[in-house]
């Protein structure tokens, strides 16, 4: 696919609008073209940083957008600004109303409990005409044994998907769509994280003005101060300054 990208800590991010990478995924899928997305966060550039294993694993996909205000943020200061945020909990929506006018197919991939089926049934609500191909909720190691992952392999492909979402956490769905993506050449995958238990109601969203303000990390710290804080006040925060200041100094540096 042919959108202009910039580089963030080894990652190549599309200057895509989500309304363009809607459109650029449908025509693939018209013409029996998979593919891989992932939607790059603070946490994702993070960890790309720090290992580059992961690095190595994210550069490995299709297309990478730009998930979160700060990696917006940080794509301003380096003068080459990506259109807009492009959310992974935005576009689990809207792939599967893309994907439903022609009748395409839908696997649901982990999220704990019974969140997959709850969020199939409201994704599949929303969109008329939307297959849901399959879901399941199975326990993967970190990184996935072989064993998994053809496991997986062999009941994933069997449903027949146009569209995978795995919903594993980061690195670990990346790990688990770089093994499936050889078993389907012509589905499109992409790592969900959280969003699946938003769309089942497991857990609340911020509310929009939080999201487009950048302020959605503050409603999930509190909602779990316990698991979150340490992450987002003494990694995240910090690492999120030297993303910026970062960007800047890149900037001045091409002029």
């Amino acid at each position: 696919m042919s959108f202009e990208s910039l580089e963030l800590c080894g990652v190549r991010i599309a200057r895509a609008s989500q309304a363009q990478l809607l459109a650029a995924i449908d025509a693939a899928l018209d013409r029996g073209e998979g593919g891989w997305l992932v939607t790059a966060n603070v946490d994702f550039l993070q960890r790309a940083d720090a290992d580059p294993e992961v690095r190595s694993l994210y550069r490995k996909a299709t297309l990478c957008v730009a998930d979160g205000a700060p990696v917006v943020w940080a794509s301003r200061l380096a003068g080459r600004p990506v259109p807009e945020r492009v959310a992974g909990s935005d576009l689990v929506w809207s792939l599967a109303r893309m994907a439903a006018p022609k009748g395409r197919r839908l696997y649901l991939l982990g999220g704990e409990g019974d969140v997959a089926e709850r969020a199939a049934e409201k994704l599949a609500a929303a969109s008329p005409g939307l297959v849901i191909a399959g879901r399941s909720s199975p326990w993967v190691s970190s990184p996935p044994t072989g064993e998994e992952l053809a496991a997986l392999a062999q009941e994933v492909v069997a449903a027949r998907p146009d569209l995978v979402y795995v919903a594993l956490g980061s690195p670990k769905q990346e790990y688990v769509i770089d093994a499936l993506r050889a078993h389907l050449p012509r589905a499109w995958l992409m790592g969900c994280g959280i969003s699946l238990a938003f769309v089942a109601g497991e857990v609340a969203r911020a509310p929009r003005w939080m999201q487009r303000s950048g302020l959605e990390w503050l409603h999930r710290l509190a909602q779990e101060p316990g698991r979150l804080a340490s992450r987002y006040l003494t990694q995240n925060l910090p690492f999120t300054l030297r993303l910026l200041a970062g960007a800047w100094r890149a900037r001045g540096a091409q002029g």
